[in-house]
């Protein structure tokens, strides 16, 4: 099968479209027939081994794990004997831990849900790292409540798009912080309010809010305190440098501080959450660019300029992306 292979720490120029072998699934996962995979920082920052602490769970001297891509939606074509939830030729999206960057991948049934009816393979491999990050950063750190104010610093990419869209059907006020270029877009997903970043600057405004989402970094932690009203919340998804990660990071740990560093964990429950709000037409994934896989190198450019809008997706089948496979006679347990 085709896979883009990295074996070394670097840019774009590392990756490379290569010829390997076929996993196969073990009891708990599925193999599957990738259709489409979404490109994120994580993928990155994993390719460049930044910042360099990463190393110590990645692999310090070269990449533990050799092929990127963690969101995926494709066709299942073989499932582990343990498998209970999936038969062959299910349309599926879900979290693959490595490995969505090639034809084949083998994903753990418990990071896996059946592909929304009314969305694209595409729109389904935009879903998993973007939309769980927006909904867990929103409810289960800032606490959103229906009613509040929040702030969504970074609105216009994959998670901050989806961040808009939550909050409101949370119910909360949301204010979007964008560049002019992506007025019209935050917009149109529903944010109430825009600050345009390059007209003025955010911890300026005189208007304080429930919640920040930053999905930036880019905010000291004074203008946190600025922004914020009394027991107000930020969620800090994204850094601009590691010296800004620290900072959050140690204000994070404690208790009593009002400011949470982001990690997500990918469940069912909050895959069949997002599938729910896109089924009901309250949630739309937004994608901007679609590359083939021999385009990685270019893709992953336009990705770490820092400015990509919504969302990237790598196309994997080519023109046959939007079909799914002919369901299978027998139903296979390895």
């Amino acid at each position: 099968m085709k896979a883009i292979v990295y074996q070394k720490y670097g840019g774009p120029e590392v990756l490379e479209l290569k010829e390997i072998e076929k996993p196969k699934p073990k009891e708990n996962e599925v193999l599957i027939k990738v259709h489409s995979t979404s490109i994120n920082p994580y993928e990155w920052h994993h390719m460049r081994g930044k910042p360099l602490f990463a190393r110590l769970s990645i692999g310090f001297f070269k990449p533990r794990n050799q092929i990127l891509g963690m969101d995926v939606a494709g066709t299942v074509v073989q499932a582990g004997r343990k498998v209970t939830h999936f038969e062959i030729g299910d349309l599926v999206f879900g979290f693959s831990n490595f490995g969505g960057l090639a034809e084949y991948t083998c994903v753990e049934e418990d990071k896996l849900i059946h592909k929304p009816s009314n969305a694209s393979f595409e729109e389904a491999a935009s879903l998993s790292i973007a939309g769980i990050t927006a909904l867990q950063s929103l409810r289960d750190f800032a606490k959103v409540k229906p009613g509040q104010k929040v702030l969504i610093n970074g609105s216009s990419g994959g998670v901050g798009l989806f961040s808009i869209q939550i909050a409101k059907h949370i119910g909360a006020e949301v204010t979007g912080v964008c560049s002019s270029r992506n007025i019209e877009l935050v917009k149109s997903v529903g944010a109430d309010h825009v600050i345009d970043y390059t007209q003025q600057k955010v911890a300026e405004i005189g208007i304080q809010y429930d919640a920040i989402i930053d999905n930036v970094g880019n905010l000291s932690i004074r203008d946190y305190r600025e922004l914020l009203k009394p027991g107000g919340t930020c969620a800090v998804v994204g850094f601009t440098s590691v010296s800004r990660l620290f900072s959050a990071m140690m204000k994070s740990l404690s208790r009593k501080s009002n400011i949470r560093l982001v990690s997500i964990d990918v469940t069912r429950k909050d895959l069949h959450y997002l599938k729910d709000l896109v089924e009901s037409e309250k949630l739309k994934p937004i994608i901007v660019r679609k590359y083939p896989l021999a385009q990685i190198r270019e893709a992953m450019t336009y990705l770490e300029t820092g400015h990509a809008r919504a969302k990237l997706v790598i196309d994997i089948k080519g023109e046959e992306a939007s079909k799914s496979l002919q369901r299978e006679k027998k139903y296979h347990k390895v």
